[in-house]
């Protein structure tokens, strides 16, 4: 089903294909057509008659398993609900919950729906029982790349919206308000670039004492979905306002932009806002840039959603405060009590469990790769392909072997030209 603007997908059904599976694709947008090769059929109407359409498509084409990339989009959710009970597998996967080189892979669910342990002793015990987990090999990045490839799915999208008459995108920003964001951003990039470094020159100047809170994306189904906030500013004001209340000077409360967010909302300002409404504006800094691992290292704690920066911070040692349902937020990894506590008496998490924790989330979760370049996408299906077919029984498998050995032995009778 719905995957991002990238080959991935697209490069993986191939991959099934070559192995003996039968792949189709459920276009719901000319985007969607655009990044597949492979058979395929179209969903042009609307959300209310999804589950009936898939429901008829899963019994015509005796569909297993459903693969998609998150599970909280609306016709993910609702096909998740009507697949299960008739006994359809869902794969799921996302950006990677282990930062960079990483993407993730769940049955079932990921995110505040995976089936990952949630007690330390499960934890601990699976742990024994797997091997050290092997290092990430080293991807290079192509922003260029990823950028067209995102212009071009959209374009598409804009430009031929008759195709798919019923489509409604999951974002909640027009796609021309978040690119107009974006070119906004790139004018003041040198600007903020060089606030950040000074922000960041600073501190480490007088050895600052401080608070780290990373700002997670306002449209990201972790906050709008996995978390009891509704929005970024909501999540923000809490954390400001406990801040103020509960933390005396010198400490600082350092607010970190999200990379990959558009502009269209000014974040800037309404943490300025938010600190002179509650009292602590000369003890609040705001940047958008940073060395997100030294700034890690060099804070008391990091404040947080859900976001995959609690996994590094945990990972370095750092105590760590999660507000939504993230896979790390567990008795003995994250701070447990209220946060009004936390300023005072951060809790840092258990380095053994923390370790145990990253093996068993590697060995169930994480496939070296990414989706946003030739090589990254390489990767990642080479490791996909394995990771899928070790959640199929064996009579799925030897029905698979049969067909692939079919086809090989036809290629092979073919008479040459």
């Amino acid at each position: 089903m719905q995957g991002i603007a990238s080959p991935f997908f697209s490069d993986l059904g191939q991959a099934l294909r070559e192995r003996g599976f039968n792949v189709r694709r459920i276009n719901f947008s000319a985007g969607d057509w655009l990044f597949w090769r492979l058979p395929s059929d179209n969903y042009r109407g609307n959300r209310e008659g999804w589950d009936a359409f898939l429901e008829a498509y899963i019994r015509t084409h005796a569909i297993t398993d459903i693969v998609l990339f998150g599970d909280c989009r609306p016709y993910h959710q609702a096909a998740i609900q009507t697949a299960k009970p008739m006994g359809v597998r869902i794969h799921v996967f996302e950006e990677g919950y282990i930062r960079p080189y990483w993407i993730t892979c769940e049955q079932g669910g990921v995110n505040g729906n995976s089936p990952l342990p949630k007690r330390a002793e499960e934890i601990r015990a699976l742990a024994r029982k797997l091997p050290q987990a092997g290092r990430a090999m080293p991807l290079t990045g192509d922003m260029a790349r990823r950028s067209l490839w995102d212009i071009g799915f959209n374009v598409a999208n804009v430009g031929f919206p008759y195709l798919y008459p019923g489509f409604r995108s999951h974002r909640p920003n027009h796609i021309a308000a978040e690119y107009g964001g974006w070119i906004k951003k790139f004018i003041r990039r040198k600007r903020t670039r060089r606030e950040a470094v000074r922000v960041c020159e600073n501190y480490r100047a007088v050895n600052a004492d401080y608070f780290l809170l990373p700002l997670q994306l306002d449209s990201d189904y972790q906050i709008r979905v996995h978390s009891p906030f509704l929005g970024v500013e909501g999540f923000m004001d809490r954390v400001i306002a406990s801040f103020a209340r509960h933390s005396s000077a010198p400490t600082r409360l350092l607010v970190k932009l999200h990379p990959l967010d558009s502009g269209i909302m000014n974040w800037r300002k309404r943490a300025r806002q938010a600190a002179k409404r509650h009292g602590c504006n000369d003890r609040l800094d705001f940047i958008d840039g940073g060395d997100l691992p030294q700034l890690i290292d060099g804070s008391r704690g990091v404040v947080l959603v859900n976001s995959t920066v609690g996994m590094l911070a945990l990972e370095r040692g750092r105590p760590t405060l999660a507000f939504g349902q993230a896979v790390y937020n567990m008795p003995g990894l994250t701070h447990q009590g209220d946060i009004d506590t936390f300023w005072r008496n951060p809790r840092a998490p258990d380095m053994e469990l923390m370790e145990d924790f990253r093996r068993v989330v590697m060995h169930r979760t994480q496939i070296n790769g990414g989706y946003f370049s030739p090589s990254a996408i390489e990767r990642a299906v080479a490791g996909a392909v394995p990771r899928l077919e070790a959640a199929l029984p064996p009579a799925a498998l030897a029905a698979a072997r049969d067909r692939r050995e079919g086809t090989e032995r036809a290629g092979r009778l073919s008479p040459a030209y």
